[in-house]
């Protein structure tokens, strides 16, 4: 059985997105997140490793599409270093929300944005005085300051009890808040995967996309497909996680295909890259 009779889209959008994508490969880009998406989620974010068929996957893709992106609200070269990127050619990285780009082994970025100092300085005043429970940690990723719940007893409960000091601290220093899987990240405006993914499509001229995300910093990606499929761009949009996934159900019901995680991503690009080759 072909590609298009195994991996079957739900939406006709995305099986136009699939033949598009088939027809012209070069004319496309694979679009992925990176946490959840090619890396199973983790407690220690600092753990995080890509599934083991990743780079596989990925250098038969790059070699046979237009490009290939990893876009994420991690630091480019941490992406590149946990997801074993720097050995597959053709692989370009922004990070931190398009802030940052790895590309040919070497990071661009402007500068930090003033705001990011004075939250990693306040926050943990601010933590103490709202009373946030042991197991809350901050992640300092150089451009963001990063609030995770994930080790409290009530990690969900923790998440909204914080939502309203962090969002007040971000706004004095001119900052936004960026919500994920347990965590409330503290970064620059004007930035986000949506942004990033327009523009790097634009850059590379591309007349189809294929899109794969697990987290609610994903939602502005799926927005941006589905805006440049009304420019006459085919987009297929994946989902990374179960349907019934509650951090996911957004993206779920957005998507024009579900996988089973990581393992399910991977599967689908090396699928994907077997169909082109013709393998």
């Amino acid at each position: 059985m072909g590609f298009e009779e195994v991996w079957v889209p739900g939406t006709e959008a995305g099986r136009d997105g699939v033949r598009a994508i088939l027809r012209a490969p070069r004319d496309a880009v694979v679009g992925l997140d990176f946490d959840g998406t090619l890396a199973p989620i983790v407690a220690d974010p600092s753990r995080a490793r890509a599934h083991p068929g990743v780079a596989g996957a990925l250098r038969v893709l790059a070699s046979e599409v237009g490009a290939v992106v990893v876009v994420t609200g991690r630091p480019a070269a941490l992406a590149v270093e946990y997801g074993g990127l720097a050995g597959v050619p053709g692989v370009v990285v922004l990070g931190h929300y398009g802030a940052e780009r790895w590309e040919d082994g070497e990071v661009t970025a402007p500068e930090v944005h003033p705001g990011v100092a004075a939250v990693r300085e306040a926050l943990p005043g601010v933590l103490a005085r709202v009373g946030a429970p042991e197991g809350v940690w901050l992640e300092d990723k150089g451009r963001s300051v990063a609030v995770h719940t994930r080790r409290t007893e009530a990690p969900e409960e923790t998440l909204e009890s914080l939502r309203a000091p962090v969002a007040e601290l971000a706004a004095r220093y001119g900052l936004v808040v960026e919500p994920g899987r347990l965590v409330l990240e503290l970064r620059q405006p004007g930035v986000d995967k949506g942004a990033a993914l327009t523009g790097f499509l634009r850059e590379r001229g591309a007349r189809s996309v294929l899109y794969a995300g697990d987290d609610l910093g994903d939602v502005a990606a799926f927005a941006a497909v589905e805006e440049l499929r009304g420019e006459g761009m085919a987009g297929l949009l994946v989902c990374s996680g179960a349907v019934g996934d509650a951090p996911v159900r957004e993206l779920a019901d957005r998507a024009d295909l579900v996988v089973p995680g990581p393992a399910g991503v991977v599967e689908l690009l090396g699928a994907l890259g077997e169909a082109l080759t013709g393998s």
